[in-house]
């Protein structure tokens, strides 16, 4: 089982001493061209967790290229590199550039428009033009998890990663809402029972790789994602409260292991899957 980074909750370059504990590393979403972001206030904490809206800001798929992942690679981690884009082709351009690395297809940002495309043909139009693994991030906002990753399964998926932010609001003191564009990603801790139940789903319908994110703050909270099927586990919000979580995370993972009577976390894998089909019979 690896630990990564979710993407977009850290500049591994400004934060060496985190990508050393971490197994893997990911990116910021890359596009095709430089991007501003949303306007300030992009970030807001909420009573539970936090907001965020900022939009796919990067310096673009040349620029990325050329200065920034061979920067990446001197950390001496294996990379992901999330791709955005707001086409199939935007996608499939920036996927055929890349090498050396795995793909983390952003498929679910709630901060800007999404492609027309389904998340099947942009994943098809990305199988075709790259050898590299393929990871499909995907929203809880679906109506139907299990549907959506047979679909990019099908596409050519070799791997998926949910879940994504969920849209949410808040408001200041003078029910003036704190993000300038009112709604953005809603992440943290409330986000938990939301990405275990689209992690069951997801292994419930696939045996596809899954990384498993969203809430996740300590190592009990990354055996509940492994026990729901997921292979991987990303940690995201809580890096910004608490940079050296990643380490703590491994510590009390191998305490939680333990506590519940596993000998190693693997074979925690999909207990609770197995636990429903005793129920069920």
């Amino acid at each position: 089982m690896l630990l990564l980074n979710a993407s977009g909750c850290l500049d591994p370059l400004g934060a060496p001493w985190i990508v050393e504990a971490l197994d893997a590393v990911v990116t910021k979403t890359v596009t095709p061209e430089p991007r501003e972001g949303n306007p300030p206030v992009r970030i807001a904490e909420t009573e539970t967790g936090m907001l965020n809206a900022i939009g796919l800001a990067n310096p673009g798929r040349t620029r990325f290229l050329a200065e920034t992942l061979p920067r990446l690679r001197e950390l001496g981690r294996p990379l992901w590199v999330s791709v955005g884009g707001f086409s199939a082709e935007d996608y499939a351009q920036t996927c055929a550039a890349l090498s050396g690395v795995t793909i983390e297809l952003n498929l679910s940002c709630p901060n800007v428009e999404e492609a027309p495309e389904s998340a099947a043909e942009i994943v098809s139009a990305c199988r075709q033009v790259t050898d590299a693994l393929i990871y499909a991030k995907l929203s809880p906002a679906s109506s139907d998890v299990a549907a959506l990753v047979r679909a990019v399964e099908g596409a050519g998926a070799d791997g998926v990663s949910l879940v994504n932010t969920i849209r949410g609001l808040a408001l200041d003191e003078r029910l003036v809402p704190r993000l300038a564009r009112a709604v953005g990603g809603y992440s943290g801790a409330p986000l938990k029972p939301v990405a275990l139940a689209a992690v069951y789903a997801a292994r419930a319908a696939s045996e596809l790789p899954i990384v498993g994110m969203g809430g996740v703050r300590s190592g009990r909270d990354v055996l509940e994602l492994v026990a729901c099927g997921a292979t991987h586990v990303a940690l995201g919000t809580v890096l910004f409260s608490d940079p050296d979580a990643v380490a703590r995370v491994r510590l009390e993972l191998n305490e939680e292991v333990a506590r519940a009577g596993f000998a190693s976390v693997k074979d925690a894998f999909c207990t609770a899957h197995r636990a429903v089909a005793v129920v069920d019979n």
